[in-house]
């Protein structure tokens, strides 16, 4: 993907406010196996580090059945020597000291990486390198230089790590084999020492929804070294899965989304109860109660319930094939019907869009209907909004704006058209309904858990609820944004609640960890990817370089005189440099970005 033209001012600083140096990539190759390696090199002020992964870990204290345990890092999660036999290593010359460019690493180390995001298998040679750590070019994944370890997210994995030497004036890579192949690295998990004899009534920690903070939660807690008893339930039939891709390959099957295997659970000693719908929480007695009467004590409880999707309350509301998108059977289901067929989406927002944009190649017609002048209009403006619109059009898509669905008629029962506010009537077998969501904590008003008046969860930074031992994560939650002053927002993205998962595992654990994350989003329409990095509700100015009828553009979307987010398609990696500046405190002016 190109990169950011010249006139992009933005720059990810390194020590001292210079640019921060690109990554460098070569692909030498042995005669067994293909050493595909990012030499990535560090800030000059960074301290040396040791390749050894034997020196000990500082001691963490977490709480676990309410005794304070201490242990060293090494102690709990022993790691294996990365280099098990001569016969599994590759080595390789892959650079002469003279190619790395003068200045770049006086007085620190050079480390080599696996060189794609384990996420998605983005080339982290087009990533940003800043503050010792690297970012991913399409979702903004941060993995330490000196470790490869996950340090922002999305995604569950970290990279390996090489080893690095110089002989001779020139680089060498020595490499396993198997690290080379599986381009991603699993941490290294406690496994639980109490395991339970079937379902039984009583737990340590307790996980209501397994979405992306309730699985991050669930991980990071056995990372860290604890080994009692964890539990995770969902209303979903599958075990943790890709949410946002439904929207985005709807043909997609509960298998390819899966985020873990089954034995992943096994091995780690995380239950999980699929189908299961907890419908009271008794905070005094420390117990969930089931729809089905079955109980569990908890310890610590972590809610996660995520939300559930506004449906239509027009005349007909209850003909057949008009879906949510909620599960995986949901989206293979609207791709059946809508096949060869006329399909009416109602809502522009993201999900909404991503659905037309999927169905333009199966359905007979895709027709959008929408409340707002253009799609996206609120958080990416009129004008991004238009050239998005456009892009949709010339595919096909037929948009009616400004109106709503007054009726949805029916023959023998199915779908057969849409009748809009604006007395046209479009013809339809399939509708599918996004206009966004309400939180799924309806459980909970009773239960002495505080619940703003919309719903939401309120947490502080520590993902705390206002009662002890009890933390919630992911788009149920409101939370105190750190960059924009602590202003108390609900952000549901998927990264954010991997964030948020993690954070509120740490606290349980008595580590004292705070939700610093900056917020980042995507979206893929037509093969073209859209990024945004930041907060930008209440903006009132967009600067917008590039061109948008090229779609290859980057809108800075200001709040008085401060970039508060940024979009950008075809113009990696600058939403990642923005999100990395951001993240390191800086604020940009809107007069660098004009």
């Amino acid at each position: 993907m190109p990169a950011a033209p010249q006139h992009d001012r933005v720059r990810a600083p390194g020590p001292g406010g210079e640019p921060a140096p690109a990554l460098r990539s070569v692909s030498p190759s042995d005669a067994r196996v293909e050493l595909k390696i990012e030499v990535v090199l560090p800030e000059k002020d960074r301290g040396k580090e040791e390749l050894s992964t034997g020196s000990k870990g500082s001691p963490r204290a977490y709480q676990g059945n309410g005794a304070a345990r201490h242990f060293h890092a090494d102690e709990r999660l022993p790691t294996a020597h990365p280099y098990p036999g001569a016969q599994d290593c590759v080595e390789a010359a892959v650079c002469h000291v003279k190619d790395l460019e003068n200045g770049q690493w006086d007085n620190g180390e050079l480390h080599a990486l696996g060189h794609k995001c384990p996420h998605y298998g983005a080339p982290l040679v087009k990533g940003v390198l800043s503050r010792g750590r690297v970012r991913c070019p399409w979702h903004g994944a941060c993995f330490n230089v000196s470790t490869g370890d996950l340090e922002d997210f999305p995604g569950l994995d970290s990279l390996h790590k090489f080893q690095v030497k110089i002989e001779k004036e020139k680089v060498y890579i020595r490499a396993s084999k198997q690290a080379l192949q599986l381009q991603r690295r699993t941490k290294v998990m406690a496994t639980c020492i109490s395991p339970s004899a079937g379902y039984s009534g009583s737990t340590n920690v307790l996980i209501v929804g397994a979405g992306a903070a309730g699985l991050v939660c669930a991980e990071t807690l056995r990372q860290e070294g604890f080994s009692d008893r964890i539990v995770l339930c969902t209303l979903d039939r599958h075990l943790p899965y890709d949410r946002p891709k439904l929207s985005k390959s709807l043909d997609a099957q509960p298998e390819q989304l899966a985020l873990r295997p089954k034995e992943f659970f096994r091995a780690h000693g995380i239950e999980v109860l699929t189908e299961a719908q907890v419908v009271t929480v008794d905070v005094r007695n420390k117990k969930a109660v089931f729809k089905d009467g079955f109980k569990l004590e908890y310890s610590k409880l972590l809610l996660a319930p995520g939300s559930s999707p506004k449906t239509l309350s027009c005349k007909g509301k209850d003909v057949e094939n008009v879906f949510t998108i909620r599960t995986p059977e949901d989206a293979n289901r609207v791709v059946r019907l809508a096949r060869g067929r006329n399909a009416v989406v109602v809502g522009a927002g993201f999900l909404g869009m991503e659905v037309a944009a999927y169905l333009t190649e199966k359905a007979h017609s895709v027709s959008v209907v929408e409340v707002e002048e253009t799609p996206f209009r609120r958080f990416l403006g009129e004008r991004v909004g238009h050239a998005l619109m456009k892009m949709f059009e010339n595919n096909r898509v037929k948009f009616y704006m400004q109106t709503e669905v007054s009726e949805l008629r029916a023959q023998e029962g199915k779908l057969k058209e849409v009748v809009l506010k604006s007395s046209k009537v479009v013809r339809a077998d399939v509708c599918v309904v996004g206009i966004g969501a309400v939180p799924a904590t309806g459980f909970l008003r009773q239960s002495g858990i505080s619940l703003d008046s919309r719903g939401f969860i309120p947490v502080n930074k520590m993902m705390q609820t206002n009662i002890p031992g009890v933390f919630a994560a992911g788009d149920a939650v409101t939370f105190p944004l750190a960059w924009r002053n602590n202003r108390k927002v609900n952000i549901p993205h998927w990264q954010m609640a991997h964030a948020q998962g993690r954070v509120a595992a740490q606290n349980m654990l008595a580590q004292e960890a705070e939700i610093s994350t900056v917020p980042y989003l995507w979206t893929a329409m037509f093969g073209k990817s859209l990024r945004y990095a930041g907060y930008g509700e209440g903006f009132d100015d967009v600067i917008i370089q590039g061109d948008l009828d090229e779609l290859k553009f980057v809108a800075f979307y200001t709040k008085g005189d401060e970039v508060i987010s940024v979009a950008s398609m075809n113009y990696d990696p600058i939403v990642s440099k923005v999100a990395e500046v951001l993240a390191s405190g800086r604020t940009i002016r809107k007069r660098e970005v004009e």
